[in-house]
C-alpha cells in the first residue's frame, strides 16, 4: 500500500514486478561490470533493470495505482450531488474519485466481483468496502453484485454514471449493450464518465505488451469511444487525457434514444 491506507489489491505484477526486475538485474549488471564479463551482458542486463526501476516509478508517482483515480473534469456531475452508478466499480478507485470530488453525492458500486479476475486479487465488496472506510466516505456507498451488460436498475434511477477500465476489457457488442443499459438507467440530461486504457508513452514504458484494455486495438481510441458513446443516446461535452488515460463526458439526451431498452 505504500503508506497510503488503501488496498486496491492489484496483482503482484503490476505493483511489484517492477522492483522484481529491478532486484534481479541490477546485481548482475553489476557483477558483471565488476567480472569483467563481455560489455553486452553488462549492458543488457543494466537496461532492463533500469527499465524496472523507471517502470516501478511510473506505476506509484505517475499512474498511482495505489490512490484513488484524480476526477478528470470538473464538468463531471458540477452540482457535487446526486446518485452516481460505478459500473465495473472493483476495489473502488473510481468510487472513492467520485465520493472525495463530490462530497454530497452517494455511488452505487456495481461489479461481477469475483467471477471472473481482472488483475485484483481477492475483488470483493469488503475490500472496496474497507477503501471507504479509509477515505472516510463509507456512508454514502453501497455495492450490488452483477453484470453491467445487464444492469438490475429502473429506468431512470441515477444521475450520473461513471466506469474506469472497465468496459475497455468488453468485446464490441458487450460495450454497445453496457452503454444502452447505462442510458437506460441514466435520468435525461444525465451525465456518463468513461475512462479508458490510453496507450500513451507513460504506458509503453511500464507496460510493453499489455494484455486487455484494447492494448493492441488499431482504431483511434478518442474516435471509437465517441462513436460508442453517441450511438448509446449521449451528446460529447468533454473529453481529454490524464496519464495513461483517456476520457469521454456524455450526456444522456433529453429523449432517449431506443438503446438498451428493456
Amino acid at each position: 500500500m505504500l503508506g497510503s491506507g488503501y488496498d486496491f489489491g492489484y496483482s503482484w505484477p503490476w505493483t511489484r514486478g517492477h522492483l522484481i526486475v529491478l532486484a534481479v538485474f541490477g546485481p548482475l549488471a553489476l557483477v558483471a561490470w565488476r567480472r569483467g564479463w563481455r560489455r553486452w551482458i553488462t549492458l543488457g542486463a543494466g537496461v532492463v533493470a533500469l527499465w524496472g526501476l523507471v517502470g516501478s516509478l511510473v506505476v506509484h508517482q505517475v499512474l498511482l495505482f495505489n490512490k484513488p483515480i484524480a476526477m478528470p473534469t470538473p464538468a463531471f456531475l458540477p452540482s457535487g450531488s446526486g446518485r452516481v452508478l460505478d459500473l465495473g466499480a472493483g476495489s473502488g478507485r473510481s468510487t472513492l474519485m467520485v465520493l472525495l470530488a463530490r462530497p454530497q453525492a452517494t455511488v452505487t458500486a456495481f461489479d461481477l466481483y469475483g467471477r471472473d479476475y481482472y488483475g485484483i486479487d481477492d475483488n470483493t465488496p469488503a475490500r472496496l468496502m474497507a477503501n471507504a472506510r479509509v477515505a472516510g466516505v463509507a456512508s454514502r456507498v453501497d455495492v450490488t453484485v452483477g453484470d453491467m451488460r445487464d444492469l438490475p436498475f429502473e429506468p431512470a434511477t441515477f444521475d450520473a454514471a461513471v466506469s474506469a477500465f472497465a468496459i475497455d476489457h468488453l468485446s464490441a457488442d458487450g460495450v454497445r449493450t453496457t452503454l444502452g443499459e447505462a442510458a437506460r438507467v441514466l435520468k435525461p440530461r444525465g451525465q456518463f464518465l468513461l475512462l479508458v486504457l490510453h496507450v500513451d508513452g507513460w504506458i509503453r514504458v511500464a507496460f510493453p505488451s499489455l494484455h486487455g484494455h484494447g492494448y493492441f486495438a488499431h482504431s483511434p481510441a478518442p474516435e471509437r469511444w465517441r462513436s460508442a458513446l453517441a450511438g448509446a443516446g449521449f451528446e460529447i461535452v468533454a473529453e481529454g487525457r490524464q496519464p495513461g488515460t483517456l476520457y469521454v463526458l456524455g450526456e444522456k439526451r433529453s429523449a432517449p434514444a431506443d438503446v438498451g431498452a428493456k
